[in-house]
């Protein structure tokens, strides 16, 4: 999820995007097994597995012997995903995105509408954050004072 800003029409500048986490290994090379997955993301194996099974997860390549082989392009969408759980979309949500990618670039508008309520949602938790956090400062404010009053006294 990025924030744009609009000068023009064709002028758009990427406000949030952070620089692209360097991957462990060049593309052509990089044939990553579940646990150097694990290693990388920090999630689980079965984590990952559970990814696939729901249909979060995109087709994983496999070995000749069967063993799940990892793409940077599956990193890549292993973070997007965690950056979805961050903003506390929900499982169904996820997959339904995944679906729609799957689907195609005749389903932008609807993976667009899923952002954008996401994106809500995430705006209203700030706000309520942001709320508690004035209610925490000004608690903490009143001991501090109380303290400080029982110093002098």
């Amino acid at each position: 999820m990025t924030v744009i800003e609009s000068t023009s029409p064709t002028a758009r500048t990427d406000l949030c995007k952070a620089a692209p986490r360097a991957h462990p290994r060049p593309d052509g090379q990089d044939h990553y097994t579940i646990s150097e997955v694990v290693s990388f993301t920090g999630l689980s194996a079965h984590t990952l597995r559970w990814y696939e099974r729901i249909g979060l997860m995109p087709h994983v390549d496999r070995s000749h012997t069967g063993q799940r082989r990892f793409s940077n392009r599956d990193l890549d969408w292993l973070a997007f995903v965690g950056k979805l759980r961050l903003t506390g979309m929900s499982v169904a949500d996820m997959v339904r995105y995944a679906e729609l990618v799957r689907e195609g670039e005749h389903t932008f508008e609807a993976r667009a509408d899923l952002l954008e309520r996401t994106r809500r949602d995430v705006v209203d938790r700030i706000a309520e954050l942001r709320d508690t956090l004035a209610v925490l400062d000004h608690k903490i404010q009143f001991y501090a004072d109380a303290r400080a009053g029982r110093e002098r006294g």
